[in-house]
């Protein structure tokens, strides 16, 4: 067997295959490097430009609202407290009263009859007194003369004493009979407005039944409730401005947003609080008094009480410039050399844009934007940029 002539052929074979496979490979192996050059030059040149900002302390004013329940300084249930048919409403729905003005007139003729019985049982009682009180003093002649015994004397003052507590049991029974038909008219029982009204003219009433209710909203009440640790922190502030002889916080001057988000133009003073908290919550209710002169809060309305809280020495941390896993805050800090490291931080609330956290130190500085290429240890170039710089390229993101 040629096994030298196999060996050339194979050989040749090999070379073949090879001029192909590298004419073949060689393409893609360009390409890749060329993607590959390209795609670092493209990191380098994005990571070079990463802006970067510096944190500083701040002292911010925030706003803090708490839904509330409105209530008028009077407000009463006008019921009726005889029974009887309603035969006049001198009033309409809506209206402004004044205190004692005539609202409802109901029947009043049974109780006419009933003043005019006790009357005449006030006069009967009168005349029978009169009659004993003369009797006493024509006998007191006749015994004073010793013709009668005073026996006869002491029956007639007796008698003259039953007489006049007569008097007394008929003026009671005059004055119940009048207050019952005082109170088929019913009247404002002070200044305010009138409710809806139920019963019509003609309709019959018993005692008890709600005719309206008059409610005077020249100011209203402001409940809203704050939890047991609120409530602490007021009440030692409370107690350290009493030392210091500062003003007290019950002279805090407190807005209103009404339900359409506006704000209501009269602020409003913080004047008491609950005696206990609520059970199942733990909270306390608080009451605001607000002027309400154009009277444009009704009743049971509903709206948000805004205090300004102050935060001294805390940080604003841009939204922009987190991320979250799973329910965890974290910004990119950038290190002394130039390096990104991954911090978690604890947000105290949000404040517009920025997020307010006191998990930092004066001086950190973090990565403002494209925070999405970054790894942590991964080296950049920072680019410094002010805190309006900073401002405006996030108020600008959100456009």
């Amino acid at each position: 067997m040629n096994f030298k002539g196999l060996n050339n052929l194979k050989v040749e074979k090999f070379n073949r295959f090879s001029t192909v496979y590298a004419f073949l490979i060689f393409p893609c192996i360009l390409l890749y490097s060329c993607n590959t050059g390209n795609s670092k030059s493209q990191v380098k040149a994005t990571l070079s430009e990463i802006p970067v900002l510096e944190l500083q302390t701040k002292s911010i004013i925030v706003p803090k609202t708490y839904v509330c329940d409105i209530q008028a300084v009077q407000f009463v249930e006008v019921r009726a407290k005889v029974e009887g048919f309603v035969d006049n409403i001198f009033v309409d729905e809506g209206q402004a009263v004044k205190k004692n003005q005539p609202l409802f007139q109901l029947t009043s003729n049974e109780y006419n009859e009933i003043v005019n019985s006790s009357n005449a049982k006030l006069m009967q009682a009168k005349a029978e007194a009169k009659a004993t009180a003369l009797e006493v003093e024509r006998l007191k002649i006749l015994v004073d003369k010793n013709i009668i015994s005073s026996s006869e004397l002491d029956l007639a003052k007796a008698q003259n004493s039953v007489a006049e507590s007569a008097i007394v049991e008929a003026q009671s029974l005059l004055q119940n009979a009048k207050t019952g038909l005082s109170y088929t008219t019913i009247r404002a029982p002070f200044d305010g407005i009138v409710d809806r009204i139920p019963y019509k003219t003609g309709s019959l009433v018993t005692s008890g039944d709600l005719l309206t209710n008059i409610t005077d909203i020249d100011e209203v009440f402001a409940y809203y409730k704050v939890t047991e640790n609120e409530y602490l922190s007021y009440m030692r502030d409370k107690i350290e401005d009493l030392e210091n002889d500062s003003a007290s916080k019950e002279e805090e001057e407190l807005s209103l947003i009404l339900s359409d988000g506006e704000p209501y133009q009269y602020s409003g003073k913080l004047e008491t609080m609950e005696a206990d908290f609520e059970k199942g919550t733990g909270s306390i209710a608080f009451r605001v008094r607000f002027p309400n002169p154009d009277q444009l809060i009704k009743h049971g309305a509903s709206g948000k009480i805004q205090m300004n809280n102050m935060l001294e020495d805390v940080f604003l941390i841009p939204q922009k410039s987190t991320f979250e896993i799973q329910d965890y805050s974290y910004v990119y800090v950038l290190t002394e050399d130039n390096k990104v490291q991954v911090r978690s931080f604890v947000p105290l609330q949000r404040y517009g844009i920025y997020y307010i956290s006191d998990s930092f130190q004066p001086g950190d500085k973090i990565i403002l934007e494209g925070i999405q290429q970054l790894k942590d240890g991964m080296e950049i170039n920072p680019v410094s940029v002010s805190e309006k710089e900073a401002y405006d390229t996030l108020f600008n993101s959100l456009d």
